[in-house]
């Protein structure tokens, strides 16, 4: 059962990390996203690997990385032959492959000491550890919307920013493993004022929170900022998730019921007060928030003293005259109650949320909001669950909305035939007038609305070096939606095959095709029709350690996008990666020169950028032209990280670049970002 720890080397952190955050941006497509939420774990049991032989469900379930049926596995072996006594033995459980442990290796331990699960607050705050962030960005290239106009056109104009083009990020925090956190985060976007103007007090964005996990009884309580997850994401959840990605079999959403809010994204989180109780088996949470909201207001022509919203901006810019009228003009109020019951096998949970406003949210109807909420309150109850028999994950979610009577249901199952053959299917069917306000269902679109959609994933391990990943996914749109005024269908395919000839080398080819349908192009104005829009990709990858300080990555890609009213389109980008971390030097460095040559922004190519630790760059590639960027960090004292990266794109066909206020005069835009961390 044993085999070489050459064989067992697990990836490197910085490798999982970059797929986990290349899954998710794939799927959103959205340059500006802050994951710090999702990968902090990763870093946190990358520096303290978790225990198996003392590890429950929940700390399994933090990693990320595992189904539920390979958690399962690893408690139930514990049961039924007792503590692991060494690493190799995750060889012998039934659903575990070899690239389930190389992947898993790097953030867990065997250690017959027991990590203590229930933790008392004051030995929390004496064994915690401080850590601190300062981060500088900016553009170095002018843009229209920074010129020095006059005050009277600068307060009369919405073209112009108020203040400079940096970015500016604090953050500080105090915790002790997951079980407390205390911490505030403050950023200033680019273009917004900094201790003057309408922002007397320095940043822009404020967060803060104090948050415990760890008692018998009370469980956890989150005060401050904090985010909550119930079911599959139909009625709540806070923050981002998984969707569709190359890994097949993680399409099941695994809610981490309370969690501290540490990222920058400055609408997809609460504020106010969170408990968790628990006994046994049953565990009830409770949360109450208010906050701020960016609307627009509109005055109604009837009633003058009436005030209406017609918009929610979510952007979270506060750096024009028409931006600052907006700061949150809506005050949101968000009650629920999460109430569960858990086993190793089964869990049920049932939920109730009210989300309120101090104004009528009232946008104008179009064709493809008409089923939208609109009103001053929503009331969404739903029911999830989860079940484990044998080899199969059973899972899902039905949740309703009272604006509208709306349903929105769920359901899948994950199982595995043995370790070698694993499978994934998942049924949703969310109505054309059911939305809350924060969701991340499982779906085609960006929405958990309007869409009813059947996927199915394939996992095939032929070998420890040989890896299949396919999944088939066929939706349609029952209600008209964004330029598509009509009924929509739509399909999707991706099949990527994996090779990894040792830990030094491994190897990717990637397919994925995209079917949608859009209003053409060739309307004459009295009847739209709908054409197929039809996107393929096609990807090689290539990483290949030259030694075990040098890593190299190539990557080719090439996307083809066809529709009736317009002529073919296509797109391609090149990319090389190297990378330096030699174990005994402070220094690390990490490269890429890339090629890029596309048609238009429509067969624009999203690829992930190394950079600092919790930033987050996953530019848009497009038109013709190329990129560079070098990143160096240095350790020094054993207590400080710096981070110095600087990015060039240069385009060949371009003699300015964006609009707008954005507008950049010349063909070429560089990035600097400089990142200071503290550790006490």
């Amino acid at each position: 059962m044993l085999v070489s720890g050459a064989q067992l080397f697990g990836q490197q952190k910085a490798d999982i990390v970059q797929q986990r955050i290349e899954f998710i941006s794939e799927q959103l497509e959205d340059e500006n996203i802050d994951l710090t939420g999702l990968v902090e774990q990763l870093y946190y049991f990358y520096d303290n690997p978790l225990n198996l032989n003392s590890a429950n469900s929940e700390l399994l379930h933090e990693i990320g990385l595992l189904t539920d049926l390979q958690i399962n596995d690893v408690l139930l072996h514990i049961r039924l032959f007792g503590k692991f006594i060494s690493i190799y033995e995750l060889q012998g459980l039934k659903y575990w492959d070899m690239n389930t442990i190389r992947l898993v290796l790097p953030f867990v331990r065997v250690d017959d000491k027991l990590d203590q699960l229930h933790v008392s607050l004051k030995e929390a705050i004496k064994q915690g550890k401080f850590e601190a962030f300062l981060r500088f960005q900016t553009i170095k290239e002018d843009k229209s919307g920074y010129e020095n106009v006059p005050d009277s056109i600068l307060n009369n104009s919405n073209s112009f920013y108020h203040g400079d083009a940096n970015r500016y990020y604090t953050r500080l925090r105090f915790n002790y493993r997951t079980n407390l956190s205390i911490g505030v985060t403050a950023e200033k976007d680019p273009g917004e004022e900094f201790f003057k103007g309408q922002q007397k007090n320095g940043f822009d964005f404020y967060s803060a929170h104090a948050f415990y996990k760890g008692g018998k009884y009370l469980k956890t309580v989150a005060l401050g900022d904090y985010q909550v997850q119930i079911g599959q994401g139909l009625n709540f959840w806070s923050g981002y998730a998984f969707g569709k990605s190359a890994d097949v079999t993680n399409v099941k959403k695994t809610a981490n019921s309370l969690k501290p809010y540490t990222s920058v994204d400055e609408t997809r989180f609460l504020r106010g007060a969170a408990v968790e109780l628990g006994y046994k088996k049953i565990s009830l949470t409770t949360f109450a928030s208010m906050k701020g909201v960016d609307g627009s207001i509109i005055l109604d022509s009837l009633i003058e003293e009436q005030e209406f919203i017609s918009s929610i901006n979510l952007s979270g810019l506060h750096r024009t005259n028409s931006e600052f009228s907006k700061k949150n003009t809506l005050q949101e109020i968000i009650i629920g109650s999460n109430l569960r019951y858990q086993n190793r096998n089964f869990h049920f949970g049932i939920a109730a949320i009210y989300l309120g406003y101090d104004k009528d949210f009232s946008k104008d109807t179009t064709s493809y909001n008409r089923f939208d909420f609109r009103g001053k309150s929503n009331f969404s109850l739903s029911a999830d669950y989860n079940w484990i028999y044998k080899n199969f994950n059973f899972f899902g979610e039905v949740s309703r909305v009272s604006y509208s009577g709306g349903f929105a249901n769920l359901h899948g199952v994950l199982f595995s035939l043995d370790r070698k053959v694993s499978m994934s299917l998942i049924y949703r069917n969310y109505a054309k007038d059911y939305q809350t306000f924060y969701n991340a269902g499982f779906a085609e679109g960006s929405k958990t609305q309007n869409e009813n959609g059947l996927y199915a994933g394939l996992k095939l391990n032929w070998s420890r070096v040989i890896l299949t990943n396919v999944y088939v996914d066929v939706f349609k749109f029952p209600g008209f939606k964004f330029q598509v005024d009509g009924p929509s269908i739509g399909h999707e395919f991706m099949l990527q095959q994996s090779y990894r000839a040792s830990r030094n080398f491994e190897v990717y080819v990637r397919f994925r095709e995209q079917n949608k349908q859009k209003n053409s192009r060739n309307s004459d104005g009295t009847i739209t029709e709908l054409e197929d829009i039809l996107q393929r990709n096609y990807r090689f990858n290539l990483s290949y350690k030259v030694s075990e300080s040098v890593k190299l990555k190539s990557r080719i890609e090439y996307v083809t996008i066809n529709r009736l009213s317009e002529e073919n389109e296509d797109g391609m980008i090149i990319t090389q990666d190297f990378i330096f971390k030699p174990k005994s030097s402070p220094i690390s460095i990490s490269m890429r020169y890339a090629l890029f040559d596309t048609d238009s922004y429509d067969t624009r190519i999203y690829t992930y950028e190394n950079n600092a630790l919790y930033v987050f760059s996953v530019p848009s590639y497009y038109y013709r032209g190329s990129r560079a960027y070098a990143m160096i960090q240095y350790k020094f004292l054993h207590r400080f990280d710096i981070w110095f990266r600087y990015g060039v794109s240069i385009f060949a066909n371009r003699s300015s670049l964006g609009s707008g206020a954005e507008e950049i005069e010349g063909n070429t835009k560089t990035d600097i970002t400089v990142q200071l961390r503290i550790k006490l």
